[in-house]
């Protein structure tokens, strides 16, 4: 798994092993799980609801829920539960889906427009904990003027809107009146995606069956098991012993699977990063010498090759290159310059010791360093970031702990953290380094504040123009490489084990998230096993 966004998963303790099958037969699935028909994947993350309102599968994908659109292979918007794409009037502040005819979710019951307004209205209700409120800051209204028919009305044009509506639908009749953050629809949903949950083992995994009635046909299976296993050595370990169909790995245990018979590696590309968060707060970490000298000193090329074994690129902001609002002006030495790095430190008067670690006004320069301890990758990289530091007389401590106990420390200790969307550059960036959302959760955990920054993002989501965009976001990448309050390392390429047996998967550019959403599965209900 990645990042915080997604760590609403803890370190989990593996639940209950799924059986590895002596033999095959016409009645039973080769994982060993569930009938013929059933492929098994496994992922480290697990959602803490299935409730799309809640922060579940929002960028699409969700295999249990569809929204008004979806995405194909090529990360492009296509009509889902809307039978076309939705028109977006002169002035770019009303947008009108219709719907599809015949579309049921998977209890029977038929999709209104009844059912897109209650999902979106529960979005915005202060009483959910929806994380997705701000997303929708500039949604005034929304209407269903008839069954069919739904009317979004903006405050502002919002260039990507469309974009925001691959939400999954919920049905009205099944939360309205409840306490949506404590319905037990949040564990037992009810959508109208490709597949329909049957059981969800906290811990140890999800059981989806297919939805005979899908509006977009069949699934070309009978279901789906999601296993949650949060170590991605234990992961590798059932892997290799034959338990799933397709695995997410870190890309050295996938490396291990090259040439091995029986097994095939994706290496999907993402605009997926990882880097240091460095809090404002924190004497050390919040000098701006300290983060100019750590951007200087670490080694990017050398963890690309090393850790990633080349399943990646350096990284130097939070715009993936792929994008067409990626400022390359930020984009700055790939090897490490430990010559910049003292330079920095001696111009800001943090002197060597006798032990060789900086010290100015008494304060020697170091600070912990916290990743998740069953994140292998994460481990790595704090531990390149520790070794490459300490070439330049800065002492890191890296220390790998639960999310749980990682998480009141983001204030004042720097974590290796991860985000990243191949969609709108406003997806993700404006509340991760905006100052209204400064130690919101995992958004803006540093205190990270710009007036420049600030503008800039508000300037990108607020114009439709597509060159004053551009704009606006160079200038924002501009300030977050001259301030640093990430040190941003790579972005990655992210692994997967497949079977050979397996067939019908399509790799696209993914998001940080890529748990049971997202992932290399998110076409599964196509997949068909030899």
């Amino acid at each position: 798994m990645g990042t915080p966004v997604s760590v609403r998963v803890t370190a989990l303790a593996v639940g209950a092993v799924l059986a590895v099958a002596g033999c095959a037969s016409p009645t039973t699935s080769s994982a060993g799980t569930g009938p013929a028909g059933t492929l098994v994947v496994a992922t480290a993350g697990e959602p803490e609801a299935l409730n799309p309102v809640l922060n579940y599968g929002v960028d699409g994908a969700s295999l249990i829920f569809d929204g008004l659109v979806g995405r194909d292979a090529r990360n492009q918007l296509v009509p889902a539960l809307a039978r076309e794409l939705p028109a977006v009037s002169a002035d770019g502040r009303t947008v009108t889906a219709k719907l599809r005819d015949g579309v049921l979710f998977h209890d029977g019951s038929p999709l209104t427009a009844q059912d897109v307004v209650f999902t979106y209205q529960a979005v915005l209700d202060p009483k959910v904990d929806s994380t997705l409120r701000s997303d929708l800051d500039m949604l005034a209204s929304v209407a269903a003027p008839d069954p069919s028919t739904v009317v979004f009305t903006l405050r502002h044009a919002y260039a990507p809107f469309l974009q925001r509506l691959t939400l999954g639908i919920v049905p009205a009749k099944a939360l309205a009146g409840q306490d949506v953050n404590k319905a037990e629809f949040n564990r037992r949903p009810v959508g109208t995606g490709p597949y329909r949950v049957t059981s969800w083992t906290p811990g140890d995994r999800l059981v989806l069956a297919a939805n005979e009635k899908y509006w977009g046909g069949r699934p070309a299976n009978s279901g789906v098991v999601v296993a949650f296993v949060a170590d991605d050595n234990v992961r590798a370990q059932r892997m290799r012993a034959g338990e799933f169909d397709a695995a997410e790995l870190a890309p050295k245990l996938a490396a291990g699977f090259d040439g091995l018979g029986g097994y095939r590696v994706q290496r999907v590309p993402t605009a997926d990063y990882r880097g240091v968060m460095l809090p404002m707060g924190n004497p050390v970490t919040g000098d701006p010498a300290v983060r100019r000298a750590l951007n200087a000193a670490v080694d990017r090329a050398a963890m690309v090759d090393g850790l990633l074994g080349g399943a990646g690129e350096p990284a130097f902001g939070p715009v993936p290159p792929t994008s067409e609002f990626a400022e390359p002006s930020i984009v700055g030495r790939s090897a490490a310059d430990p010559a910049a790095a003292t330079a920095a430190l001696d111009a800001a008067g943090w002197k060597p010791g006798p032990d060789g670690i900086r010290v100015k006004d008494g304060r020697p320069a170091a600070f912990a360093l916290m990743y998740p301890a069953t994140d292998s990758l994460r481990k790595e990289l704090a531990l390149a970031v520790t070794a490459d530091a300490r070439k330049v007389g800065i002492k890191i401590t890296p220390e790998g702990l639960t999310w749980d106990a990682i998480t009141p420390r983001m204030k004042s200790d720097a974590v290796v953290m991860g985000y990243g969307t191949p969609y709108d550059p406003d997806f993700v960036t404006y509340k991760l380094f905006g100052s209204a959302f400064a130690g919101q959760g995992f958004f803006n955990p540093g205190f990270y504040r710009s007036a420049v920054a600030d503008e800039a993002l508000r300037a990108g989501r607020d114009n439709a123009d597509p060159a004053t965009r551009r704009a606006a976001y160079a200038t924002f990448q501009k300030q977050l490489a001259a301030d640093l309050p990430w040190v941003f390392l790579t972005y990655l390429q992210h692994t997967y084990v497949v079977k050979d047996g397996v067939v019908g998967v399509t790799p696209r550019v993914e998001p940080h998230e890529h748990d049971v959403a997202n992932s290399l599965w998110w076409n599964i209900h196509t997949w068909t096993r030899k």
